[in-house]
């Protein structure tokens, strides 16, 4: 099995899309996806038509005080989602509240790796939407996972959310056993435009070994396939962002065999 976090210390740079659209395809080829949501505004959870502000169980239950985390409770949290090869641990606003309960606590910063190796032998991949903010959920994030993608929009404002990340990524490696390999994946790419090319540009010239060979255009179909809760393979298999994402999953899964 492998664990995915998808995430940067910028919002709206694409990281709901890019876990959906990854878990769509991962789940066309026969795999089997646990989607986890762990951002407060809960985007991932929304996509599917659950309402975050509503849910009666969800990933926070993981968090509240005193739980002990069993495969039988997480299984418990899960819903489905529209794909019978995909399940979703929803996210609820309750989560917000988590960084200030978090304070003075040991231990929360494993949570959601506990969570997975419970179930680790019902899903193949396992993608986790973290929130755009340094703190317990991103921790969570980082610690759970095998490999990092880190969405950027290739705009400017988004290379200051995205060297935010890289220092994070530097604290979180001081701490593990072995080092967090991650792939910056340009998105929201509009060739017509001068600040997309320069910025895609300053990109390859800052993070050049580290940055997707993949540029995720702008494609309205993602927005149509969200309004109907649809996988935007499911939605537009030919669209050219799913074939975008198409060519950067065949290129994680290849380096992936080569470690």
């Amino acid at each position: 099995m492998q664990v995915w976090a998808i995430s940067n210390q910028k919002g709206g740079v694409g990281k709901t899309t890019t876990a959906v659209t990854l878990a769509g395809l991962l789940a066309d080829s026969g795999h089997d996806v646990l989607l986890i949501d762990l951002d407060p505004h809960g985007s991932l959870t929304s996509y599917f038509k659950y309402n975050p502000d509503e849910i009666d169980q969800s990933v926070y239950d993981l968090f509240m005080p005193d739980t002990k985390v069993t495969a039988s409770l997480v299984r418990s949290l899960l819903v489905t989602t529209s794909s019978e090869k995909v399940q979703l641990l929803p996210a609820s606003t309750a989560l917000a509240t988590l960084e200030r309960r978090a304070i003075g606590k040991a231990g929360l910063g494993l949570q959601i790796s506990k969570a997975i190796a419970h179930v680790k032998n019902d899903y193949d991949y396992v993608l986790i939407d973290s929130p755009p903010v340094l703190g317990v959920l991103m921790v969570n994030a980082l610690a759970a996972s095998d490999r990092l993608l880190i969405p950027s929009q290739t705009e400017f404002l988004a290379l200051k959310g995205l060297e935010r990340m890289v220092r994070t990524i530097s604290m979180i490696n001081r701490a593990r056993k072995v080092k967090l390999p991650y792939t910056i994946i340009p998105t929201f790419y509009d060739r017509r435009t001068q600040a997309s090319v320069k910025c895609l540009r300053e990109l390859h010239s800052l993070y050049e070994s580290d940055i997707a060979s993949v540029v995720v255009p702008v494609d309205t179909k993602f927005r149509n396939a969200s309004m109907k809760g649809l996988y935007p393979s499911r939605f537009d298999p030919g669209s050219r962002g799913v074939l975008a994402y198409a060519k950067l999953l065949k290129s994680l899964i290849e380096e992936e065999a080569l470690l």
